[in-house]
């Protein structure tokens, strides 16, 4: 509970500006669901049964709906969500950022371990070493690359319109701008699901460039999926109202996430697609 002044009030009556959150069984839920999905993703592998996979994201996705919903809940409680709460959630995003740009890091060192030093890939024999590996054709970034390049900017520009809007009290213009953002999500994923599907080298095919290619792009992707519904959710909750120019952390986070997937595919543009381009194939 809260008093007037928005302040955390406990039972005790001993007031304090953090909120103890409640017990929550999402936690072990969300443990033990996808526990669940990655012995169904070794199962399904291996023996060919999805099962245990499909119940497996069942829970995961279960799990992140409600505990979604019980955080929006919270955030809509007065008291709850104080300023130095709000503050912690801050930090919590940014860390969390942070940890998502170290994991692509990790696909960029092995990128640049065989692009620098393709050595590696010849057995120590320099001069048959080259980048991409012989035999190895790589797509024409300025094709469908340079296409989702230009979507995903326009996207950081319609979300940042967004942001504005919601400064100014404009909730039609918010919305207009979380919609535009979402459909150039949704736009950016099927043109890359598209790509692949063209592409002249399978993840199977084995060798170390369609490794780091789909690793990498492959889980950009994923980011960009998880982004969408980040943003479809906060379009939701504009629609309904439960932003203001003041308390709108939900938002917030998600353009940080947004801005976030938008550098990192400008980074795989300029380094993959067009610094690491190779001979294309022919039609």
């Amino acid at each position: 509970m809260a008093d007037s002044q928005g302040t955390t009030v406990e039972p005790s009556g001993i007031k304090q500006p953090y909120h103890l959150v409640e017990p929550s069984p999402w936690p072990i839920v969300g443990a033990a669901s996808a526990g669940l999905l990655a012995f169904g993703a070794i199962e399904a592998m291996h023996n060919r049964t999805y099962f245990l996979l499909a119940a497996g994201l069942v829970g995961v996705l279960a799990t992140m709906a409600l505990w979604w919903r019980d955080v929006v809940r919270e955030s809509r409680t007065p008291g709850l969500h104080s300023p130095i709460v709000r503050i912690g959630l801050r930090y919590g995003m940014i860390l969390f950022i942070a940890s998502e740009v170290m994991f692509f890091v990790a696909f960029f060192w092995a990128f640049f371990h065989y692009a620098l030093f393709p050595s590696h890939l010849a057995d120590g024999v320099f001069e048959k070493a080259t980048w991409p590996p012989p035999g190895v054709y790589t797509f024409d970034p300025w094709h469908l690359p340079l296409l989702n390049t230009l979507i995903l900017l326009l996207s950081g520009c319609t979300v940042t319109w967004a942001h504005h809007a919601l400064l100014e009290g404009d909730r039609k213009g918010l919305v207009n701008g979380l919609a535009c953002t979402v459909g150039l999500g949704l736009a950016f994923t099927a043109i890359q699901a598209y790509e692949y599907s063209i592409a002249p080298f399978r993840f199977i095919d084995g060798g170390v460039y369609p490794s780091t290619f789909f690793l990498a792009t492959g889980f950009h992707g994923f980011h960009v999926i998880v982004g969408t519904i980040f943003l479809a959710v906060c379009l939701f909750r504009a629609m309904r109202g439960h932003f203001t120019a003041e308390r709108h952390f939900g938002f917030e986070a998600a353009a940080w996430y947004w801005h976030f997937v938008d550098v990192v595919w400008l980074f795989l543009f300029v380094c993959v697609y067009v610094w690491g381009a190779g001979p294309i194939k022919p039609h």
